[in-house]
């Protein structure tokens, strides 16, 4: 099976100081950068797909700003691809299908920001496409909903979407599940005194 890494919006404007934080960004970029440091050290694919809004009323992820640009931690190296794109879904009217299928990528392991958009139109759509997915629960986020002026809790969202992909679209599985099943070391997490 030949994978891939995506690396779905993990930008600027998703973490504190920008225009939409969203909860547990920072903790979610700690366990991304573990699977992102597995994935350069065993030389699998990593495409980074960043957000860049082209809405006329958006206010976040514009282009040309800083909220836009991917977050420090996760800077593509010049060997990784970056598809940017202006949907939830990273297939609409982007290179990423193409990109997949010329690199003989069949399995998708899936990270990033916005569970209840980016994450799971994605998933879904790849699903469509014929790939097989893994979502990595612990590094993804979301933010608070609202419905019928009822506020929905990010980690009501964010388990609510996840139970809806698994088990037909994806695998969902923890970073450190994932890192023992492809055979990475896996950090030590020192607690403090």
């Amino acid at each position: 099976m030949n994978t891939a890494l995506l690396l779905i919006e993990i930008q600027n404007d998703y973490f504190p100081g920008g225009r939409i934080p969203l909860e547990k960004s920072l903790e979610v970029s700690a366990k991304t950068q573990t699977v992102l440091n597995a994935y350069r050290e065993k030389k699998f694919p990593v495409i980074h797909i960043p957000h860049i809004s082209t809405h006329p009323n958006a206010n976040s992820l514009l282009p040309c700003t800083k909220g836009a640009e991917i977050y420090a931690e996760m800077t593509p190296l010049k060997n990784e691809t970056v598809i940017k794109k202006h949907y939830p879904n990273s297939f609409k009217d982007t290179t990423l299908l193409n990109h997949l299928i010329k690199n003989q990528i069949n399995h998708l392991v899936i990270c990033g920001m916005m569970t209840h958009l980016a994450i799971d139109a994605t998933v879904r759509a790849a699903y469509d496409l014929g790939f097989s997915i893994t979502v990595l629960h612990d590094a993804c986020a979301t933010r608070q909903l609202e419905f019928n002026h009822t506020t929905v809790p990010a980690q009501t969202v964010h388990l609510a979407f996840l139970a809806a992909l698994q088990p037909t679209y994806a695998a969902i599985l923890s970073t450190e599940d994932f890192l023992q099943k492809i055979g990475a070391r896996i950090p030590v997490t020192v607690v403090p005194a």
